[in-house]
């Protein structure tokens, strides 16, 4: 559901392509729940089927690790989850900062999966002076004037922007001179950034959109099906009772 532009691919400069890096979380959410499940081995295809891409992609993709499993054996689970891990730079915390905590922000905020894949809330940040103070998801927020020491104490590079679209330039600018360098962008509108900063877009309405587009698609094609292959009622076919029970009335000849 991310979109959004890459201004600094470091993995491309190790021989990961952008579209490898991308599927990266899929696997890694897959072998997890294998994990969780005390799966020890998995094949290609098992893991693919799991992850939503087809097995010679997901070996291609792999290859780029240098993880090429073991043939009637697969692939060992626990050594994929860290070896992922490690790739994707999850191994290590990283202090998030979450500015607008409104009902976007607070549900971010409350979402339990951030620890757990090595992100740790440091920080949320908002511009109603009503709000500070208050507690969400046991973390006090503070007020926005105070983003840049906010972003410096914790050692924040990654922020998230849940404001309302008028105000997420202005928060990305700030963000951007205080030091951080990753942006997750929940706001309708684009960033403009510098090079060396890196936004992923999140666009809950777009998505809708996009699937509103394949429904009507797909609603056309089933009129167009029943308009070529018309059911009996729909020509207006009948039959009648016969003397001899459900046979057509007229007969041929």
């Amino acid at each position: 559901m991310a979109t959004g532009r890459t201004h600094r691919p470091a993995s491309r400069s190790r021989g990961i392509p952008e579209a490898t890096v991308a599927r990266l979380p899929l696997y890694l959410r897959a072998l997890t729940g294998l994990s969780e499940r005390s799966v020890p081995t998995v094949s290609s295809e098992e893991l693919a089927a799991a992850a939503g891409v087809n097995s010679a992609k997901l070996r291609k993709d792999f290859s780029y690790l240098g993880s090429y499993g073991t043939r009637g054996v697969g692939y060992d689970v626990e050594y994929l989850v860290y070896q992922i891990s490690r790739e994707l730079g999850l191994t290590q915390d990283w202090p998030v900062v979450i500015v607008g905590i409104g009902n976007l922000g607070a549900a971010l905020a409350n979402y339990g999966g951030f620890a757990s894949r090595g992100f740790r809330v440091a920080a949320l940040i908002d511009a109603d002076p009503a709000m500070a103070g208050k507690p969400v998801a046991g973390i006090p927020v503070q007020h926005s004037d105070e983003l840049e020491k906010i972003v410096s104490d914790n050692g924040v590079s990654i922020g998230v922007i849940a404001t309302p679209a008028g105000a997420a330039q202005p928060v990305c600018d700030r963000l951007v001179a205080a030091g951080v360098t990753s942006i997750l962008n929940f706001a309708p509108t684009v960033l403009t950034v510098p090079d060396g900063v890196d936004v992923r877009k999140v666009d809950l309405s777009i998505e809708l959109q996009i699937l509103a587009f394949h429904e009507q698609r797909k609603a056309g094609e089933e009129a167009a099906a029943q308009a070529a292959h018309p059911t009996a009622a729909q020509r207006g076919d009948s039959t009648e009772q016969g003397p001899d029970g459900d046979v057509p009335a007229v007969m041929p000849a």
